[in-house]
């Protein structure tokens, strides 16, 4: 309830009984949220909760069919006038923006360069780029090329040219999503620095324990719903999840620990031999069928590009890959294909989809040799595929003919697991299966795991998140390129995150 009747004045943005729809879809019905000055304050919720909808308001991409947003106690300008609303509010996305080609001064004043007598006047754009960038204390060279920058740096580029508009409301979409244990610590020293200079952020993420580690205020959307704004110290994680949910209880995720072990004479499914590349080095291990093997490390120790590797989508320097005895050939994801390898690629809007095709399409993309002669797999047959899946994987769509560019994160992500999943694979790759998917289809997704450990398929989860790791039999550590460590089910979340930052808390 807003129950301050000066709190409108104070507060940097509001919305205010903020109303939205598409056709008959009711993207946003009544919501109203207040972000205070200098504070980070967590928008959370399911894909489809109507984030995305309210960060298009809030931005001026969309315009509001009812309610109003408020900046500072006074009405938004008119969706029109960019240049107004560049002046208030700016949204860094977790698919940057930032234009790699140009170099970080060309980026922080595009369509804004400093001309004389019509012509660029490129010392003068790296002179305010340099002052621009000491002022906010980031330390990249103003010619640098911005493709060469790492993620964490073209995001501080990109909320440094926010900053330069005279914005000092920054939403940050997913900022952490592609950043590691020591980047993701580093930004959020800047967020607090920049916090104690007056810019206040709204916060959006899927990994819960971060709202704890940054925000101080959080609000729930659910079902196009305002469903609670609070301090976040007042609202415990189990609280925060049956806001988002409208369950009771936490995630609901089986752990390993409490599964009967496997079989002593169980056959090994996949081997992996002295494997190495260019951010990994003499990585061994084993997987046997009916096991689930969970390979961490910070996003540079190279797990991602072992279980790439596995996959077929990255060719190793040196060593040998072996499926069920035989030998796999390096690089080659139609060969790991015919031996049984299916994969949830890390990123699944340029490996796992086609956007513009339909559930039905992606799901059966890998079996339309087994639908149809020549590869052409008839309509109806990719259609009763993409029927079967959609129950199986409970997805979220009209139906197979559904495009999935129009479905929400969760689901799209569920649709790439079904085309993982097409192949009947005896070896399931999942590479960071849940990354910026909501609570339930992260349990949907991982119930899979153990779906396709009981029919005796070996399963490898390459992921940074705890709750992945959790349907694991084993975790394998890696640090520097190399597996430094490895814990069995039941491990306590200090000691794993410890090894994954290269330090023992047992140490004599």
């Amino acid at each position: 309830m807003i129950d301050d009747a000066n709190a409108s004045t104070r507060a940097v943005v509001e919305a205010l009984g903020v109303g939205k729809r598409f056709g008959n879809h009711a993207a946003l019905r009544d919501v109203s949220m207040r972000v205070m000055p200098g504070e980070s304050h967590a928008l959370v919720g399911r894909n489809g909760a109507g984030k995305s909808t309210l960060v298009s308001i809030l931005t001026g991409l969309r315009k509001s069919d009812t309610g109003e947003v408020r900046f500072g106690g006074e009405a938004a300008p008119p969706v029109a006038d960019r240049d107004a609303w560049r002046e208030r509010v700016a949204c860094v996305y977790q698919h940057s923006t930032i234009i790699r080609e140009l170099s970080v001064a060309e980026n922080l004043f595009i369509n804004r360069q400093h001309t004389r007598n019509g012509v660029i006047d490129w010392r003068m754009m790296r002179r305010d780029a340099r002052a621009l960038l000491d002022h906010w204390k980031i330390d990249v060279r103003e010619d640098a090329r911005a493709g060469d920058l790492t993620v964490e740096a073209r995001q501080l580029i990109e909320i440094a040219r926010a900053l330069s508009y005279g914005a000092r409301f920054i939403i940050l979409d997913e900022p952490t999503a592609q950043l590691d244990g020591d980047e993701i610590k580093r930004l959020f020293k800047r967020i607090e620095e920049l916090q104690r200079e007056g810019v206040t952020f709204l916060f959006i993420s899927h990994h819960l324990q971060e709202v704890y580690e940054i925000c101080q205020a959080v609000t729930v959307l659910r079902d196009a719903r305002h469903i609670v704004s609070a301090p976040v110290s007042a609202l415990p994680r189990d609280k925060l999840i049956e806001a988002m949910t409208g369950e009771r209880g936490g995630l609901n995720v089986t752990d390993a620990a409490s599964r009967d072990p496997l079989p002593a004479h169980a056959a090994v499914a996949l081997q992996v031999e002295g494997l190495a590349g260019a951010d990994y080095e003499d990585v061994s291990f084993a997987v046997k069928r009916g096991e689930v093997i969970g390979l961490t490390g910070a996003t540079s120790s190279g797990r991602t590009s072992v279980a790439e590797a596995i996959a077929g989508l990255r060719k190793p320097q040196r060593g040998s890959i072996r499926v069920d005895g035989e030998a796999l050939p390096p690089g080659d994801v139609p060969a790991a294909l015919k031996r049984g390898i299916g994969c949830v690629p890390k990123d699944r809007h340029h490996e796992g989809l086609v956007l513009t095709q339909s559930v039905a399409e992606n799901a059966s993309m890998t079996i339309a040799r087994v639908l149809g002669k020549f590869g052409i797999a008839p309509p109806a047959k990719k259609n009763a595929f993409g029927k079967k899946m959609i129950d199986a994987l409970g997805i979220v769509a009209q139906g197979p003919e559904h495009v999935v560019s129009g479905l929400s994160g969760g689901n799209q992500q569920k649709v790439v697991m079904a085309r993982a999943l097409a192949t009947n694979p005896d070896v399931l790759v999942l590479i960071d299966p849940t990354a910026g998917v909501d609570v339930k289809s992260k349990e949907a997704l991982l119930s899979v795991v153990d779906r396709v450990r009981d029919e005796g398929k070996a399963v490898i989860v390459a992921s940074g998140e705890l709750d992945d790791l959790r349907t694991c039999d084993r975790v394998l550590v890696m640090f520097r390129g190399r597996i430094a460590a490895e814990f069995p089910a039941g491990w306590e979340d200090n000691d794993l995150i410890a090894s994954v930052e290269g330090v023992s808390l047992h140490e004599e």
